[in-house]
């Protein structure tokens, strides 16, 4: 009698790659579609990562979420669907031309993940500050629930807001970053708004479980200084005064011709300056809303400084680019980086990704060179966190 047939054992089924949730607040934004749809462009191999540092050599092997695993959603008081705010935004040169197109699935997913935010401002809609912010992370926890998520990150890419009075009540900024640590979530403050800096959340920044970054993205004008303020004090040369102007449209544009808006915004501006130089020179920065720059900017900087046997020198920079192609990627590079650190159970302010931001959590340098060789560190942690 013959043998019955063997066949081999079936393979055990392989886990399905997890997937992590972006949830931005501002989600309809520029900064927030430019991010969206260059990383389903970059993810489907339509365009390189150019402008993401979490794609260069450093941290090829840190661990880091892939851009294919990023789900994305958020809050905003807009009602624009991102399919038709990338196609404005690639009609005013932002986005490539036919990107919108070839990426509308990505982003009309994006879109059914946005819920409505708020509160608008002089509006009250009747909700308690508990209760928005309870409103707000249950909204969270409902997307990484539905989407069965390993982990999600809130980053507000949203329109400065100006600095709150003294006082308990929270801005909008504050609200979503409560929400966010109460739906147990890493958090990155993007904008120069108030976020998890107000003194009525010390106590619960403190507390949190979870890794936080933040504030105002370095994306032109102060990634410059960053550079040429630690050139003037390494070489010796004594800057007497140190002036700019930022000409922008756009959202960002009409929320800073908002006096208050652009003093929080000029803080961490100023703040570099102080920083590498060991003290803050003459001179201020200026902020014009131009509505008709759309979302590109230039920002020029006047330098006056002494050389040797005090002869007076002048250095002038102009810098001009796309806000929001300069802003997107760096908001992917720290999606994917707090995810990571959470991941691997970092908790609390990173300072190490100062080289982000204007005004870096913690005492971290203002140097750009500095603040580069702490994220390569920082890159090494996550991939041997022991």
């Amino acid at each position: 009698m013959s043998a019955e047939p063997s066949f081999p054992s079936p393979l055990p089924t392989p886990s399905p790659t997890p997937r992590f949730g972006v949830w931005l607040i501002g989600a309809r934004g520029s900064v927030a579609t430019t991010a969206i749809a260059g990383c389903a462009a970059v993810a489907a191999g339509l365009h390189p990562p150019t402008g993401m540092v979490t794609e260069t050599t450093p941290f090829a092997d840190a661990g880091l979420p892939t851009l294919s695993s990023l789900v994305f959603g958020g809050h905003d008081t807009l009602d624009c669907p991102l399919p038709k705010r990338a196609e404005h935004l690639a009609a005013g040169g932002v986005l490539p031309h036919g990107l919108p197109a070839a990426v509308t699935a990505e982003l009309a997913a994006a879109d059914r993940e946005i819920r409505p935010g708020g509160p608008l401002p002089g509006h009250d809609d009747g909700r308690t500050q508990d209760e928005l912010i309870e409103s707000f992370a249950t909204d969270i926890r409902d997307f990484v629930r539905a989407q069965g998520l390993a982990g999600a990150v809130v980053v507000n890419v949203a329109s400065t807001e100006p600095a709150p009075s003294a006082d308990a009540v929270l801005p909008p900024s504050s609200l979503y970053a409560a929400a966010a640590l109460r739906a147990g979530c890493p958090y990155v403050n993007f904008t120069p708004s108030t976020g998890l800096h107000h003194p009525a959340l010390t106590a619960t920044a403190a507390a949190a479980s979870v890794p936080y970054a933040g504030r105002d993205g370095k994306t032109g004008q102060t990634l410059l200084r960053s550079v040429l303020g630690p050139m003037f004090l390494q070489r010796a040369l004594a800057v007497r005064a140190w002036s700019g102007t930022n000409l922008l449209g756009g959202g960002d544009g009409a929320a800073l011709a908002d006096p208050a808006a652009a003093a929080a915004k000029n803080a961490g501006k100023e703040r570099v300056l102080a920083d590498t130089l060991g003290t803050a020179p003459q001179g201020e920065v200026h902020i014009d809303d131009v509505p008709a720059l759309g979302d590109w900017k230039t920002a020029w900087d006047h330098i006056a400084f002494d050389g040797f046997l005090g002869a007076r020198m002048v250095l002038q920079t102009t810098w001009q680019g796309c806000d929001s192609a300069l802003a997107a990627p760096l908001v992917l590079d720290l999606a994917r980086l707090l995810l990571r650190a959470a991941d691997v159970g970092l908790t609390g302010p990173r300072p190490e990704l100062g080289f982000y931001f204007k005004d870096p959590d913690g005492d971290a340098s203002s140097a750009l060179g500095e603040q580069f060789a702490a994220l390569v560190d920082f890159g090494r942690r996550l991939r041997d966190p022991r």
